[in-house]
């Protein structure tokens, strides 16, 4: 069997395979617009006035060494269980030893969980293109077979079958990569908010006992 043939059988082998994969991902990239049009509503009550009264809420509490009341006050900010976690970390890592420290590393490690989620839509925005190219060329050798056969027949199937293929990769392509361009932003948004209330509450003091209250050092600033 020579090296031409060995290819043949490879890529012959592979359609299957790549047809699934186009189909999955864009089953994947419909339920991921979904899940943006969701994120999206419930981030349509946010504004940096309810922000900045929720932070003003969550350093009086504190103050008034009330922590239940400034946890609900930050978490009425948090719009995912990631960011929920991260808000609640700034409030009960507080009270610990080296809290600056603590609460950034929360912080840089709610940045890598969105940044790990945007990954899942960047992955398409390659491999729905790369799944199309794939789907078009394969099929191309069988339909250039039927054709110097006089199969018409085989070769308009392998032909259609190449199309769809391409106008599926590219529209998980282009619809993974405006899922991308959104999501970013949010969640730079997000993570501003987050710093936001960090820093807001940064000074506040842990208690508001009879003794002179300890003051933590400010935060350091994180670059997402």
């Amino acid at each position: 069997m020579t090296i031409e043939q060995i290819l043949f059988n490879i890529s012959d082998a592979l359609l299957y395979p790549v047809l699934v994969l186009a189909l999955l991902s864009l089953v994947v990239v419909l339920a991921e617009v979904g899940t943006l049009l969701a994120e999206l509503r419930r981030r349509r009550a946010r504004s940096v006035a309810r922000l900045e009264r929720a932070a003003d809420i969550a350093r009086d509490a504190l103050a008034a060494g009330d922590g239940a009341s400034a946890l609900r006050a930050v978490r009425s900010v948090g719009f995912n269980p990631a960011m929920d976690e991260a808000l609640t970390a700034i409030v009960e890592q507080r009270e610990r030893p080296d809290a600056a420290n603590r609460i950034a590393k929360r912080l840089a490690e709610y940045d890598y969980r969105s940044v790990r989620r945007l990954e899942r839509t960047r992955i398409l925005v390659r491999m729905g293109p790369a799944l199309g190219l794939m789907g078009t060329l394969i099929p191309l050798s069988p339909a250039l077979a039927g054709l110097a056969d006089g199969d018409v027949e085989r070769l308009t199937d392998d032909l259609r079958v190449a199309f769809s293929v391409t106008v599926a990769g590219l529209l998980v392509g282009a619809v993974a990569y405006t899922v991308s361009l959104v999501r970013n932003r949010i969640y730079d948004q997000d993570y501003s908010d987050v710093e936001y209330m960090a820093a807001a509450l940064a000074d506040t003091p842990a208690d508001a006992g009879p003794s002179t209250p300890h003051v933590h050092a400010p935060q350091e600033a994180i670059v997402p």
